[in-house]
């Protein structure tokens, strides 16, 4: 469900009049339901607030269930192809004799991915959300239950590719970390700063590229801190594994730290 229109994510289909601005909503059981956006705005804002309530509780039980068996929860973020299964594989198989690493895996669908990260036989639980942008707590909590990781471990959740919902959406975690790769353009902090801001970490990712790409690095890394000052980045290629030292740094010194 988007929290801005409140249209259903239950495979209902949405048409937009562009003169009028009016909704009409195809819904699975025949309904059909038209509205406009601009005749209710208090409705928007108290259903946004509505969603995002009940999600900030089930992530406050998450938050809870993983502090109680130490487990640091890693949300990862980026937009699709950006790099992120590639990133998680990498640090799995590099890091899997010193960190427990669990996986939640998030798509709209197919278990691709999962499957990546299973051959590198790390434990891991596919969440395919359909119609769905992002994940949520409640599915997060669902994926635990499958999940079950030990204590003393680290979950890393893998979010469905999407540079704006997911950050809306608390899921209980301990770090937010966006990943970013040198093929998107380097104003994507400044197009899409929810995300950025809402993110400990950056990782630019895809660096061996930079000689076959028009990409400015030092004018994304002021992007990035224009937006959240307080942001760690971190430049890496998990072709080459250049950079990677800085990632695994800061997560074992997570780890050590304690939840």
């Amino acid at each position: 469900m988007c929290v801005t229109c409140g249209c259903s994510d239950a495979g209902g289909t949405k048409i937009t009049n562009m003169e009028n601005g009016n909704h009409t909503h195809a819904l699975p059981d025949g309904t059909v339901i038209t509205h406009n956006h601009s005749d209710s705005p208090h409705r928007t804002i108290s259903l946004e607030q509505n969603i995002l309530a009940k999600n900030d509780l089930k992530a406050a039980e998450n938050r809870g269930w993983f502090k109680g068996r130490n487990i640091l929860a890693v949300n990862l973020m980026s937009s699709p192809g950006a790099g992120k299964t590639t990133l998680l594989t990498r640090t799995i198989n590099d890091l899997q004799q010193q960190l427990p690493i669990n996986v939640i895996e998030g798509d709209q669908e197919t278990a691709n991915d999962a499957q990546k990260i299973r051959e590198t036989g790390c434990q891991v639980v596919q969440i395919n959300t359909g119609t769905g942008c992002h994940l949520d707590a409640s599915m997060v909590e669902l994926g635990l239950q499958q999940l079950s990781p030990p204590l003393n471990s680290v979950v890393m959740i893998e979010n469905v590719g999407n540079l704006v919902c997911p950050a809306l959406f608390d899921l209980g975690e301990q770090a937010k970390v966006v990943i970013l790769s040198v093929t998107e353009g380097e104003d994507k902090p400044i197009k899409y700063p929810h995300i950025f801001r809402a993110s400990e970490i950056m990782i630019l990712t895809k660096i061996d590229l930079l000689p076959y790409v028009q990409f400015d690095v030092q004018r994304c890394v002021e992007y990035a801190q224009q937006v959240n000052p307080q942001i760690q980045i971190f430049q890496v290629s998990a072709t080459t594994g250049q950079g990677l030292e800085n990632w695994y740094g800061w997560l074992t010194q997570k780890v050590r730290c304690g939840v």
